[in-house]
């Protein structure tokens, strides 16, 4: 049952909280107030409700969509003073017009009970339904009558009962249209119109495929209009329902409409021209002129598309543009990206503006927060910051407006960061810049260092899109099967540096142990995977290369299969690690204090210096089964460690937050870590298959490594 809109909402919730005290006999601690021969007191209309609407007459009474209950507090002869009750019972009348035009009239009366309890009626079922009904009520005793409600300054409550369901509504979109046509593409707006014949309509109920249900509100004309971006090319589907007053919903339609493929920017300037270029090709809109401190062939981040890029040298000749505006209209959605690595974080430096006039419509670049900087996106006189630069390190960076919530965003490697800003734009028709920002003196806020892949969007940029356009593909940078050691060196699959085994470190091959597999005296030490793997004493086993795999300072994932000898190993045990002088810039121990695989990470080469560890309790193996999977990701663009064990991260305890990453100068090692005494928790097992990686492996990823 829904009531309807419009005033009382102070006299709806008094009247629904006396109904939630439900039917209660007596209150326990109260005093019968004596009757002295009186009887009741005269129901007030606003302890008067039908269903969870207050009593109303008139053109304000409610519409509902089942036959209701109506409920009443009545009062004995004290009125309900605090701490008296009465006995009343509550005698109740409902009349209508009939189509006949006579008066039909039904009552009903409760049983006795004290004046502290709800009183209720469930009206009959022959209530008819499209007609004004009209109820009042008074409260009775051994004494007499009160007077009823509707008398004197009170009046009759009434309601209406419409069971009619209204019309499945027309939906229609011309940016959209429902004709198997591919139009416009994922991230455009679009909009959506609802109509229905009904005449008493109040809401349209609307649901896009993957998307939480909303409510639109029609307009004078009983319709009404949304606004949609889809965040994804494919067929999608619109469900509407049209909604009465009394919350009737009527037949749903579905409107099908396709969406084409993200379009492209307005325009696109991959930045990596030849070196001595004056000029930067657009692979949309128009070349950008270079000043004399721009130099082609920069180096590009590595796992991107991109094979070179711009340095701009923070100078007046530093900056690039196409001596045109590139955002049409900023105040429509827009977007401005690109991949940039400053050589200075210092004061504020841009990497994209637009001119409006001797000031600028948006700045997309980095300033000052506090005492240390932050990227930042400006439109208008708004600004939202966020995230960390750090000098010589690649970041993608793209500033959004979103004109239908009129609000800036900030990413920064595909993830939101900073608080969404509410901006009003101004007018932006001066020039793109690149490098620069315009001021009342001129030019000013340059940028020092290394810009590539520059977008600009007359759209919305969708999740998908995003995600692709700040990814950085994990490069492998080594990979040791185990499977063989000739002159006590593992080799690198791809050629790299190898492995070199020390003393108590063996590679155990099948054809090493040539028994019968079928005899049952036939004991033999299985590889994880492969032919091969690495068998380890526990006592001076070990294996490392002579230089660093991984920058530890940078994003890497680093993983190796493990399998311990012991069910019960006398202490910690490190599987991999890699590190400095006096610890590890990581290490993947098991403990066996707690039962658990920890990730390990000092936040110093320092002798006892911080750590952060993240754990998964773990039975150890006993020498038997396939062992287990250890990853570790550090993401340097989002500050984070994650850790995984069999290829499964917990969804608590598996992230952690982790900002003091340093430069390890020491090799990879398997079998041992750095202690305060030196070399130490040697492991006891073998281990197989080890991968290294510059960058971070996605979930996915790490799930099939073997």
């Amino acid at each position: 049952m829904t009531g309807r809109t419009g005033r009382g909402g102070a006299r709806r919730a008094a009247v629904a909280a006396a109904i939630a005290a439900g039917t209660v006999l007596a209150t326990p601690g109260a005093v019968s107030a004596a009757d002295g021969g009186l009887p009741p007191k005269q129901p007030r209309t606003a302890d008067l409700a039908v269903g969870s609407a207050e009593c109303v007459t008139g053109e304000q009474r409610p519409y509902v969509r089942t036959v209701p209950r109506v409920t009443a507090r009545l009062y004995g002869p004290g009125g309900g003073q605090p701490g008296e009750s009465s006995q009343v019972r509550g005698e109740f009348e409902a009349w209508w017009q009939g189509e006949d035009g006579t008066e039909k009239r039904v009552t009903a009366t409760t049983s006795t009970m004290h004046d502290t309890a709800p009183f209720s009626w469930q009206l009959p079922s022959t209530i008819p339904d499209e007609t004004t009904v009209s109820w009042r009520v008074r409260a009775v005793n051994d004494d007499g009558a009160s007077v009823w409600s509707s008398e004197g300054a009170g009046a009759p409550c009434e309601f209406v009962y419409d069971r009619t369901l209204p019309d499945a509504p027309v939906v229609t979109s011309s940016d959209y249209p429902d004709d198997n046509t591919w139009t416009p593409g994922a991230g455009v707006r679009g909009t959506f119109r609802f109509a229905a014949r009904s005449e008493d309509i109040v809401a349209y109920a609307y649901s896009f495929i993957g998307e939480p249900p909303k409510m639109a509100e029609p307009g004078p004309d009983r319709s009404a209009e949304i606004r949609f971006v889809p965040k994804s090319w494919g067929v999608q589907t619109l469900s509407v329902q049209a909604q009465d007053r009394a919350g009737n919903r009527g037949p749903r339609t579905d409107y099908t409409f396709r969406v084409a493929r993200e379009p492209a920017p307005v325009a696109h300037w991959k930045l990596a021209d030849a070196a001595g270029s004056r000029s930067a090709a657009a692979e949309n809109g128009t070349a950008a002129r270079a000043g004399a401190g721009v130099t082609f062939g920069a180096p590009a981040p590595s796992g991107t598309p991109l094979t070179s890029t711009a340095s701009l040298d923070g100078s007046g000749h530093g900056f690039l543009t196409p001596g045109a505006p590139v955002v049409a209209d900023t105040a429509k959605d827009f977007a401005v990206g690109g991949w940039v690595r400053p050589a200075r974080v210092d004061g504020t430096r841009t990497v994209l503006s637009q001119d409006a006039g001797t000031a600028r419509a948006f700045t997309l670049g980095l300033t000052p927060a506090g005492s240390r900087p932050a990227w930042s996106f400006s439109v208008g006189g708004a600004r939202v910051a966020g995230g960390l630069p750090e000098a010589g390190d690649w970041a993608y960076v793209l500033g959004q407006y979103d004109a239908e919530t009129g609000t800036v965003r900030l990413y920064v490697n595909g993830r939101e960061v900073g608080e969404e800003t509410a901006a009003v734009p101004v007018a932006g028709e001066g020039d793109f810049q690149i490098g620069r920002a315009r001021g009342a003196q001129g030019y000013r806020d340059r940028w020092q260092g290394e810009i590539g892949d520059v977008r600009a969007f007359d759209r919305i940029v969708v999740p998908g899109e995003l995600t692709a356009l700040a990814t950085r593909t994990a490069l492998r940078v080594g990979h040791w099967a185990l499977d063989s050691a000739p002159g006590g060196l593992s080799p690198e699959t791809g050629g790299g540096a190898p492995l070199k085994l020390g003393a108590g470190a063996s590679v155990f091959r099948l054809d090493d142990d040539p028994c019968d597999i079928f005899d049952p005296d036939c004991v033999q030490d299985w590889p994880l995977e492969g032919d091969g793997h690495l068998g380890l004493d526990g006592v001076s086993g070990h294996a490392a290369t002579d230089a660093p795999v991984v920058d530890t300072a940078g994003s890497y994932t680093v993983s190796a299969r493990v399998r311990l000898t012991d069910d019960a190993p006398a202490g910690p045990m490190t599987a991999i690690s890699q590190g400095g002088e006096h610890g590890d810039a990581f290490k993947v121990r098991f403990d066996p204090e707690t039962s658990s695989w920890d990730l390990v990470l000092a936040h110093a080469d320092e002798p006892g210096a911080p750590e952060t560890v993240l754990s998964r309790i773990e039975q150890p193996d006993g020498g038997f089964g396939v062992g287990h999977r250890v990853t570790v990701v550090h993401d340097a663009s989002a500050n984070e460690v994650s850790f995984y064990l069999g290829g499964v991260k917990y969804a608590e305890g598996g992230t952690a937050a982790f900002d003091a990453p340093w430069r390890s100068t020491g090799g990879l090692q398997l079998g041992r870590a750095r202690t305060a005494a030196g070399w130490g928790e040697q492991l006891k097992g073998v281990v197989d298959s080890v991968y290294a990686y510059e960058g971070v492996l996605s979930e996915m990823e790490i799930r099939q490594l073997p």
